[in-house]
């Protein structure tokens, strides 16, 4: 499936818009990542703990959109992006979205 963040494909033009898709995750740091980031954080700098934990909920997020969009019949994902929003203390959502459509090739 083709993914991108423009509006159309290269080499290819929309031919159905199948709607809006997406993917949503809630994640928390967990215990023992939350204490060592907690502790580097006193430091500043990069939390590699944190970052890693942000980098599964993409993936996840992500994962869950290519799914959503594969029900719906779509060949590509236009308009891809990605949303962040404190759902609780210490959780996050993260949102994947796009537009699915069908698409030819010229």
């Amino acid at each position: 499936m083709i993914i991108t963040t423009g509006n159309d494909v290269a080499g290819h033009r929309v031919i159905q818009y199948l709607g809006i898709v997406r993917g949503i995750v809630v994640r928390s740091t967990g215990i023992a990542r939350g204490f060592v980031g907690g502790l580097r954080s006193i430091g500043g700098g990069f939390i590699p703990e944190y970052a890693a934990v942000c980098e599964e909920a993409r993936q996840h997020a992500y994962d869950l959109m290519v799914q959503h969009a594969q029900k719906v019949g779509a060949e590509a994902i236009i308009a891809f992006r990605y949303d962040a929003t404190e759902f609780a203390q210490g959780s996050t959502e993260v949102l994947a979205y796009g537009t699915a459509v069908k698409i030819q090739r010229i």
